[in-house]
């Protein structure tokens, strides 16, 4: 299992089970098989992988550069981390070096375009804008999940199936609280690049946060399994 994501929201990735998380890979798995978990933080979702008698081993790596051989795993997935990358295709490369002739692929990446909000104000918007400002200076595409299928496509695999699920990742005055804290931790930087903008959107955050009522938020997952 290679840890290839940001150690950010630990708490949230550490209460996420398999069965939350990747009741679409399940099927994929069986007893014996070697299965790499790529991105997988402090490894909550890769325990719920485990069958009697199986072994789990950590390692820390860069996702373009796995440290396993070629056609050595029978299944490679990944939950919440292609968004964060900034070359998606080069890493989807990799894991199809380390999977077998015939090994599976099973993806599970977030599309905030897809995200349902309710209700979703000038305030909502202008918030989230600004912190999907904030993850495309690093790197990272808030809206992943709309081209997750094509890019898998374009690294080789085959028999490409994708569907979307919406999920309660975070309650709605939760996320507004998550959006106004990385907006004021960015601001903390007097020199960033964008702040002017991130400042127009910090306001939007604020009045959200103390005038959210009651509200629903359910982020959108774009799940995939493929074919090597």
């Amino acid at each position: 299992m290679v840890e290839g994501n940001p150690r950010d929201a630990e708490s949230r990735r550490a209460a996420r089970t398999a069965v939350e998380r990747a009741a679409f890979a399940q099927p994929l798995f069986a007893p014996g098989m070697r299965v790499v978990d790529l991105g997988c933080g402090p490894g909550a979702i890769t325990l719920g992988f485990e069958a009697d008698g199986s072994t789990v081993d950590y390692f820390e790596a860069s996702p373009l550069d796995l440290p396993f051989p070629d056609a050595s795993a029978a299944v490679a997935f990944s939950h919440g981390l292609l968004e964060r990358v900034a070359d998606p295709v080069a890493v989807l490369a990799e894991l199809r070096r380390v999977l077998r002739p015939g090994g599976r692929l099973a993806l599970s990446t977030s599309d905030w375009s897809r995200a349902r909000l309710r209700p979703k104000t000038a305030n909502v918007d202008a918030a989230l804008r600004g912190y999907y400002l904030l993850l495309r200076r690093t790197g990272a595409n808030p809206f992943a999940g709309r081209a997750i299928a094509d890019q898998v496509s374009d690294a080789g695999f085959t028999a490409v199936v994708p569907r979307t699920r919406h999920r309660s990742d975070l309650a709605y005055r939760d996320l507004a609280t998550f959006v106004e804290n990385a907006l004021a931790t960015a601001l903390a930087d007097p020199a960033h690049p964008d702040r002017d903008q991130l400042t127009s959107a910090a306001r939007s955050a604020y009045s959200w946060t103390r005038t959210a009522g009651p509200g629903d938020f359910l982020q959108c997952w774009t799940e995939l399994t493929a074919t090597r």
